[in-house]
């Protein structure tokens, strides 16, 4: 389970060393793919990106390919170096808005990568009011 909130910095050549526990459960390779929802990048590992868009390939075709082809145009598969980093390309370092410095959050079966201005907003501005709501109307 990928868990925890690491903060890094991007160098001059878009590498960025990725936290040991999440590489243990990303895996050798994985996943680097844009957020539908949010200025933030995603990782899966290779099998938590195919259970992702599972039910995307069981949906009507011309749904789906528009779909998976907005989500596979611009992801990458990564393989971290001997020193634990990898390489953003650029499209998705401008898209998450990245800077210098990012935070990493583990997010159960996936990780998010944001620029630490983006994730301090959204930490700033959390309403856990609404968050514990939902948690009990689920039950929780």
């Amino acid at each position: 389970m990928l868990g925890g909130e690491f903060r890094h910095s991007l160098d001059s050549k878009n590498r960025i060393f990725v936290p040991a526990k999440l590489r243990d459960e990303l895996g050798a390779s994985f996943i680097i793919a844009k957020d539908i929802r949010e200025k933030c990048l995603k990782a899966y590992s290779l099998a938590g990106w195919e259970k992702y868009t599972a039910p995307l390939r069981e949906q009507n075709r011309r749904l789906s390919e528009k779909i998976l082809r907005y989500l596979h145009a611009s992801l990458v598969q990564v393989t971290p170096d001997s020193q634990g980093r990898i390489v953003l390309p650029q499209e998705l370092v401008s898209y998450a808005e990245i800077e210098k410095n990012v935070v990493f959050v583990g997010c159960c079966d996936y990780a998010e990568i944001w620029s630490d201005v983006a994730y301090d907003n959204l930490k700033a501005n959390e309403d856990i009011s609404a968050i514990l709501a939902e948690l009990e109307s689920l039950g929780l």
